[in-house]
């Protein structure tokens, strides 16, 4: 387990089912795997409880991926642009660098410095 339910619950202060504590576990789980693959530990690598704990705590506070909502009088936005399961790249680097992985070559400029010219590296979404 990358965080106990309990934990969980103390984060969102409001109750919370076995059921969809053990679901916003096992998505958070999911995800940081697609992004580390095998390399994440038991137990995890310091680093992954925090961003396994966020992408659960946005799982279920806004699992519609609201940014906004407005019952008569009252509106209310989300500060947090990422919604659902969904890792930021913040997030990524995290657990990049929690399991060992190289930064990969979008962290490198490699461009001779008298260049001048900017130099920006094109990464799939």
């Amino acid at each position: 387990m990358l965080f106990l339910l309990a934990e969980l619950r103390a984060l969102l202060g409001t109750p919370l089912s076995d059921e969809r504590a053990q679901l916003a576990h096992d998505l958070a789980e999911d995800a940081i795997r697609g992004e580390v693959g095998e390399r994440l530990s038991d137990p995890p690598q310091r680093g992954i409880k925090v961003v396994a704990l966020s992408v659960a705590a946005r799982i279920l506070t806004n699992p519609q991926g609201l940014r906004s909502e407005q019952a008569g009088g009252m509106l209310q936005s989300y500060a947090d642009s990422q919604t659902g399961v969904v890792l930021s790249e913040d997030e990524r680097r995290r657990l990049r660098r929690a399991v060992g992985m190289a930064s990969g070559a979008g962290m490198l400029d490699i461009a001779p410095s008298d260049t001048g010219m900017p130099v920006s590296v094109w990464r799939p979404v």
